[in-house]
């Protein structure tokens, strides 16, 4: 007896000494990497690189254009996610997969999917340049793209818990007289607003670090169409790694806050 709780207890530590150590040699030590790197020259580069004009404004544009991604996916991830739980149609199993196509693509070929569609070359870019406009190499592209890399998210949080609303809960309020509309917006959004909030920090998130679709269809115009990615890059090739850091810092402090609000909404709705 007390060799097999010796056994399985060496098994546990072994297990989880493995997945310690996993963790920190993929994620705590380079993150800790970057930010020490980031500090390399002294805390007055530090202030340097993260005040020069072309970086924060890198930065500001990144913000603004991932929060208009990220409103486009609340209110198209929202109504994709109601479509797919609450009503049957030909195709859905196959439109249910097709969401989380942006998981399984490389994001350059993301990138070059928008270019084909919307590319100065492409019928709709003829379109839109007779109108007098453009998408490609501007930030309506940017957005785009930020919008397809981060389509999943919403709609992945919010369809479990569309799926485990109490339909009871519907059918009493309809007894009582309220209209479809008081229904939703009283009995049926407080139960989805968990999800719609954790899914769009996650998009928002992500859209903040996006690269491989961002670069191939953004002009890189310092800003205009530069993004914090992109300008990472390019401080890397200028071998600049130290302003490539201090931009990297502001984006990984960000994402954490941002996981750390989820973690919090989350533990709040457990609660």
């Amino acid at each position: 007896m007390n060799s097999t709780l010796l056994r399985h207890k060496g098994w546990t530590w072994g297990f989880r000494s493995t997945v310690l150590l996993y963790f920190l040699l993929l994620i705590v030590l380079p993150i800790a990497g970057v930010y020490v790197n980031s500090f390399s020259e002294g805390w007055a580069a530090f202030v340097q690189n993260i005040s020069d004009p072309i970086a924060w404004k890198a930065v500001l544009l990144t913000l603004k254009l991932a929060l208009i991604a990220t409103l486009i996916n609340v209110l198209i991830g929202t109504m994709s996610a109601w479509v797919l739980v609450r009503y049957d149609f030909a195709g859905k199993s196959l439109l249910n997969s097709i969401v989380d196509l942006p998981f399984a693509l490389p994001t350059a070929v993301g990138g070059l999917m928008i270019l084909v569609l919307l590319g100065p070359n492409s019928w709709m870019g003829k379109l839109a340049d007779t109108l007098g406009f453009q998408f490609v190499f501007h930030q309506p592209a940017i957005i785009i793209a930020m919008v397809f890399v981060t389509f999943p998210f919403v709609i992945r949080a919010i369809q479990p818990l569309l799926e485990e609303i109490d339909h009871s809960a519907e059918e009493a309020a309809y007894t009582l007289g309220a209209s479809k509309r008081d229904t939703f917006f009283r009995v049926i959004l407080p139960s989805m607003t968990p999800g719609i909030v954790s899914g769009a920090m996650l998009a928002f998130s992500r859209a903040l670090a996006e690269f491989g679709a961002v670069v191939l269809v953004a002009g890189n115009i310092p800003g205009r169409t530069l993004t914090a990615s992109v300008y990472i890059f390019g401080e890397v090739e200028s071998d600049n790694e130290a302003g490539a850091a201090a931009v990297s810092v502001i984006l990984l402090t960000l994402s954490f806050l941002i996981l750390w609000l989820i973690n919090a909404v989350q533990t709040r709705r457990a609660r």
